[in-house]
């Protein structure tokens, strides 16, 4: 049975579930429906031919302190596979539609090197200073992580605020507790307009 969390809560992982190294993390949301085709949201979901908003997801690996050493350890849709290997991008999806996850990360929590205490995972809006797009125009963004051995469910992250305005959002972090990993479930909506903005508030 999943855990659900509510915003700013933190849970074990590892602890709880023993023998767990592997893990998937999915990522979701959805284009708000526009009604009627009129307006902003018509114009850019289909009732004015606009384009899609198109949501990355990203993970950033951080050292000691919530420091980033490395642009390579920015896992995107322009680099799919940390250089240690433990960490590996599904790809991008353009649009958000359908059911189900969106993105996926795969984790191997055994191979993280062990200079790396935290892993962020947020999520942007591709040019949306362009396209004039924010968070306000997705809904139903989640974060879950899954046990890929049995497909299980373990940790379920509805991101329910309005993110009206924001243009990424810091979505869950993994970090290290001891010998253990644990999960908080973030959910802040930032200004940052691209994922460099926001890999350089790390820096």
């Amino acid at each position: 049975m999943a855990i659900n969390l509510q915003k700013g809560q933190r849970v074990d992982l590892t602890k709880g579930n023993p023998g767990l190294t592997r893990i998937l993390v999915g990522l979701g949301w959805d284009p708000v429906e526009s009604k009627g085709g009129g307006g902003l949201l018509g114009s850019l979901f289909g009732g004015g031919g606009g384009a899609n908003v198109d949501c990355d997801a990203s993970v950033i690996m951080l050292s000691e302190g919530d420091k980033l050493r490395n642009n390579s350890d920015v896992i995107y849709f322009g680099n799919l596979k940390s250089s240690d290997g433990s960490v590996q991008h599904s790809g991008d999806n353009l649009t958000g539609a359908g059911d189900g996850d969106d993105e996926q990360v795969n984790v191997d929590l055994s191979r993280v090197p062990s200079h790396i205490q935290k892993l962020v995972f947020v999520v942007n809006i591709y040019d949306c200073a362009k396209r004039k797009q924010h968070f306000g125009m997705i809904r139903n963004a989640f974060i879950r992580i899954v046990n890929p051995t049995n497909n299980q469910e373990l940790i379920h992250y509805n991101l329910s605020d309005d993110y009206t305005g924001k243009t990424s959002l810091i979505v869950g972090e993994l970090y290290r507790h001891g010998s253990d990993w644990k999960f908080a479930a973030v959910g802040s909506g930032t200004n940052a307009v691209s994922l460099g903005d926001l890999v350089r508030t790390y820096a």
